[in-house]
């Protein structure tokens, strides 16, 4: 009899920790600086609903008061990664998670689809400038939506707004244009540029518009260049006809900081 009411204890205490454990596991990189954690690097997530997902916590980001816990879905440092790649690659994601790669858009889906999000671009060019752009929220729908694009309000940050216009649209690669916007120009652009350009004229899978402005998987072209939008580019800081040297993207939870302002 003892020994029956004592493993009911156990059970019972059992039922009651488990979940208090499960809580704690970091759901992103904020929930892993919050711990104390505050050096970055890789680690190990547990989305909700998910799989565990190893990512890269940026907790060194330059603005004192956005310091820590941001989650990097995208990033590109160098040109030794190519972006140019099919669906299911971006999918699942693809590079080394401790240098440049994707994150995956199954990835980034299971990580913002409960809470709310902001997004941050971190730039910088090859004459050494380094540059951002804010934006309140960010989201993406499910596969079966094409990870369609949710994004908030523009908040400044010098590097001006080059991606609201994309904003609403399914995610597009070579092999799956849901959109039909992946090789598409205004006619008038085949008299200026060369076959290629016109119907091969991005390059890296991203949410592209009629109006589109960036895309940070583009070719890695090294700064100037003369080929129109193929690039790692940004409009409205640099133009169409410059390649950035490096560009992040990176997620974390909107706090009560962030809607006071």
């Amino acid at each position: 009899m003892m020994v029956s009411v004592f493993l009911l204890v156990l059970l019972s205490v059992g039922a009651i920790s488990l979940p208090a454990a499960q809580a704690q596991l970091p759901e992103d990189c904020h929930d892993v600086y919050k711990n104390g954690s505050t050096h970055s690097g890789l680690y190990t997530i547990y989305p909700p609903e998910s799989t565990p997902v190893e990512v890269y916590c940026d907790m060194d980001c330059e603005d004192k008061e956005d310091k820590g816990g941001w989650t990097v879905i995208q990033r590109r440092l160098d040109g030794t990664l190519n972006f140019h790649r099919p669906w299911d690659q971006y999918k699942s994601g693809f590079g080394d998670i401790s240098g440049e790669h994707w994150l995956g858009l199954e990835n980034t889906f299971a990580i913002t689809w409960q809470k709310k999000y902001r997004l941050r671009v971190d730039m910088e060019d090859f004459e050494g400038g380094t540059v951002h752009s804010e934006y309140s929220s960010f989201s993406l729908d499910p596969e079966s939506d094409g990870y369609r694009l949710n994004l908030g309000a523009y908040i400044d940050g010098g590097a001006g707004d080059s991606l609201s216009t994309q904003s609403g649209m399914r995610f597009a690669t070579f092999d799956n244009d849901l959109d039909g916007y992946y090789n598409y120009y205004p006619y008038y652009y085949y008299y200026y540029y060369n076959y290629y350009n016109y119907y091969g004229i991005r390059s890296g899978g991203f949410w592209f518009s009629y109006y589109d402005q960036a895309n940070p998987n583009g070719l890695y072209l090294w700064g100037s260049n003369s080929i129109y939008q193929m690039g790692v580019i940004w409009n409205t800081w640099k133009g169409p006809y410059y390649s950035l040297k490096a560009i992040t993207m990176k997620i974390r939870p909107v706090s009560l900081h962030d809607i006071k302002n």
